[in-house]
């Protein structure tokens, strides 16, 4: 158990995410107590137990696809078969993606750069914002920020800690440091990697990177011209758009609008 627990603390702070699984409610299975729990990795390798062999191996499963929803949720085991549905008597397990907060880093700190440090940190996101002109990177102006970076943009972006829990905006003041800082994150394992930009200006800097040998797998994830299309005007809209996008990757949505009618309630036709 304190081998567990200390996997645990290690994922909270920075590292390999695991999935805990502990039981609510044993329901008909007599083989259960609650509270027993099982952390899983992303491997499949399992710590713990929930009680019951066939359990274990039907969370494990489970678990493996609760990586990347960043869920946590209560699950019900009925007839054999898991469902986020409540099932009064059934067996509940309460399952959780144990992982540091998304970090969200903001390459340029102009107008849209600080209101994207506003609502990444509203969204709850560890904020860092680099820029390499003094008057900019000023934690006055950025109070949200966990991290404000002062620094030229290769040599601090060489040093950021790059992973997959990291999603990283570019909106710098130009073409030529958009480039230059594209050329530092690619291929190191962003969750996200963006950059502003219409698509003439976009295409030109993918295709000078092709040309020099940058793999085309790797530039083909870089979320360019960048965010959902809202019509966004101002930075705050153009925040809203992007930000929109970033959590549309990590929890893996689709985009589209959710507007929905019953075909008795859609206005007549004609």
């Amino acid at each position: 158990m304190l081998e567990l627990t200390r996997r645990l603390v290690t994922a909270a702070e920075g590292g390999d995410p695991v999935v805990l699984a502990s039981v609510l409610e044993p329901g008909p299975n007599e083989s259960l107590q609650p509270g027993h729990r099982m952390l899983v990795e992303r491997s499949g390798e399992r710590m713990g137990t929930l009680g019951d062999g066939e359990l274990d191996e039907l969370f494990t499963r489970y678990a493996l696809d609760a990586f990347d929803r960043h869920e946590t949720e209560t699950v019900y085991v009925s007839g054999g078969e898991l469902t986020t549905r409540q099932v009064d008597g059934a067996t509940s397990v309460y399952v959780e993606v144990v992982e540091a907060k998304p970090v969200f880093l903001v390459v340029g700190a102009g107008h849209i750069g600080r209101s994207l440090a506003k609502m990444a940190d509203l969204l709850d996101f560890h904020v860092a914002v680099l820029d390499d002109r003094d008057d900019f990177a000023d934690p006055a102006l950025l109070p949200e920020a966990d991290e404000v970076i002062c620094e030229d943009f290769e040599k601090a972006l060489d040093e950021f800690k790059i992973t997959p829990n990291t999603h990283i905006v570019m909106v710098t003041r130009g073409h030529r440091q958009d480039e230059l800082s594209l050329r530092r994150c690619l291929g190191r394992g962003a969750r996200y990697l963006g950059m502003i930009g219409s698509k003439r200006r976009t295409s030109t800097v993918l295709e000078h990177l092709r040309d020099e040998g940058f793999d085309p797998e790797e530039l083909a994830k870089v979320r360019t011209p960048i965010g959902l299309d809202i019509g966004a005007e101002t930075p705050e809209e153009i925040a809203v758009s992007i930000m929109a996008e970033v959590i549309m990757v990590r929890n893996g949505g689709s985009g589209q609008s959710m507007y929905y009618r019953r075909a008795d309630l859609r206005t007549p036709a004609g």
